[in-house]
């Protein structure tokens, strides 16, 4: 049994090596393809044609006539925890995001995107889940994210936000397919580490982090929990019949063993004939039986 646990545990170590290590080398190579992505965003050149240079001056010119009006239209505060994205005739300023801080806009050419960076929690409704031992159950849970590039966040995705929900759904139906219910029941941390990592792959073109996922409840049918009571309830009451009749076999054995001890002196039955009565007498019993040797019944018999 203890070769068994320690061969199980160290196959739960091997494997959780092999996924550290697979997680590693694909967070490589999915940082690499988002930092070209980004770079590509940023380093483009900038050119808006003769048309868009003419209506960037129109946009400065009209912003100096009309101050100072117009400064409140131009000036933009991001907070702390926000980035922004500026667009100017439809394409993102050299540099990418921008914040925290205070910028100026042109109010006719540029448009303004604020993009909170703070981690973001929500709970995935409860799914109606079939599993590889084809038992269904309502599972449910809770994911913790947050935007990494503020720009992939804009520029690669409508909502960011909506589409990690369907996502992180998708994801848990998908891998609870694949497991039978006593993994399920059991292996909670792995599932949520198979979660986090299927859905940190999916999000880095999109910017998105996935930091945590864990696995709030698992709701089974009513037949199946009754079935399963039962089953602990048959189990546990054979194990107390075992323990039960070990119990007897071992007070059997003591009092054999007593006996032996009483016959090897006739006057200790004496005196545990009498400690008996002084325990009788002790509970205040209104009661007491004396029993009588056999031996001094048959006396009066015989006369």
């Amino acid at each position: 049994m203890a070769g068994d646990a320690r061969e199980s545990t160290e196959m739960k170590e091997q494997r959780r090596r092999e996924r550290q290590s697979g997680m590693w080398m694909n967070d490589r190579a999915n940082k690499a393809d988002v930092n070209n992505q980004v770079n590509a965003l940023d380093n483009h050149d900038g050119s808006f044609g003769v048309c868009g240079w003419v209506l960037v001056l129109f946009s400065l010119l009209l912003t100096i006539i009309t101050l100072p009006v117009s400064i409140w239209m131009c000036i933009k505060i991001v907070k702390e925890y926000e980035r922004a994205i500026i667009f100017r005739l439809g394409r993102i300023l050299r540099g990418g995001a921008k914040g925290p801080g205070l910028f100026f806009i042109l109010p006719c050419t540029d448009s303004l995107i604020n993009v909170d960076m703070r981690t973001i929690t929500f709970d995935i409704p409860p799914q109606e889940v079939l599993t590889k031992d084809s038992v269904t159950v309502s599972v449910d849970g809770v994911v913790y994210y947050r935007v990494q590039n503020a720009t992939l966040a804009v520029a690669n995705i409508t909502n960011a936000d909506a589409a990690t929900r369907l996502l992180a759904q998708t994801t848990l139906r998908n891998v609870l397919g694949t497991k039978n219910l006593a993994e399920i029941l059991s292996d909670r941390e792995e599932i949520a580490h198979s979660m986090q990592c299927t859905l940190d792959d999916a999000t880095d073109d999109w910017g998105i982090k996935v930091e945590r996922v864990e696995i709030k409840d698992v709701k089974l049918p009513q037949q199946l929990q009754r079935a399963m009571a039962a089953e602990a309830e048959a189990s546990r009451e054979a194990r107390a019949k075992v323990i039960a009749a070990e119990g007897e076999m071992n007070a059997s054995r003591a009092l054999k063993e007593a006996s032996l001890v009483i016959a090897e002196s006739p006057s200790g039955l004496q005196l545990r004939y009498l400690q008996t009565l002084n325990t009788i007498a002790a509970e205040k019993n209104s009661t007491i039986i004396f029993p009588l040797p056999m031996d001094m019944m048959q006396a009066f018999m015989k006369r």
